[in-house]
């Protein structure tokens, strides 16, 4: 009988423990992902996991900014691994403005980094000053852009865009001697053709 009753008393102190909790707006933990008590749970695992909800630092994931040519600009929470082509799904699609031409929709998302869909007019601009420039996107180029630097082959461009497709976008030109293959002398054959902006 005793333990009965001990029990019944610390349940009744639980439940109140818990109403007390949701008064003072403290936040209750839902499976991982934390949210305010005024919040419903499904208002706060609306949507996709680690999409843009209001849930913080809490979720696990990458921050994007993506602007331009989009339907609903914004900065959007995707889950690590994600690629170009998913943050667009997320802000709406393309505007009927929008020039994907220059965009690679398969590379894939860093944390932090802004994703600029730029206008029809915008881009041929953009596109003009690069052949003007002379030197390959090391992040952006296609195969056949890549071919066109000394050295670099049919396999070797592939290796190039499997390397930053699995591991994010080159931060500098010397990065490129992390993929198989190229080594010191061949980068300095090409270092002054390649660029990473």
């Amino acid at each position: 009988m005793k333990i009965k009753l001990l029990m019944l008393l610390f349940l009744t102190a639980d439940i109140l423990f818990c109403l007390l909790a949701a008064a003072c707006g403290k936040e209750e933990d839902f499976g991982g992902k934390a949210f305010l008590a005024e919040e419903s749970p499904a208002e706060a695992f609306s949507g996709e996991e680690d999409s843009s909800s209001e849930a913080g630092d809490s979720v696990p994931g990458i921050y994007v900014y993506v602007c331009g040519e989009v339907v609903s600009p914004g900065v959007y929470i995707l889950p690590e691994g994600s690629r170009v082509y998913e943050a667009l799904a997320l802000a709406g699609g393309l505007t009927e403005e929008a020039d994907e031409r220059g965009l690679n929709q398969a590379e894939k998302l860093s944390d932090g980094q802004k994703l600029t869909v730029p206008a029809v007019g915008s881009a041929e601009e953009t596109f003009f000053s690069e052949a003007d420039d002379g030197k390959v996107n090391l992040n952006t180029a296609d195969a056949e852009k890549l071919m066109s630097l000394p050295g670099i082959g049919e396999a070797r461009a592939a290796d190039i865009i499997a390397y930053r497709e699995q591991n994010g976008p080159f931060a500098l030109p010397e990065d490129i001697m992390k993929v198989s293959g190229i080594k010191q002398a061949a980068y300095d054959k090409i270092k002054d053709r390649i660029t990473v902006r």
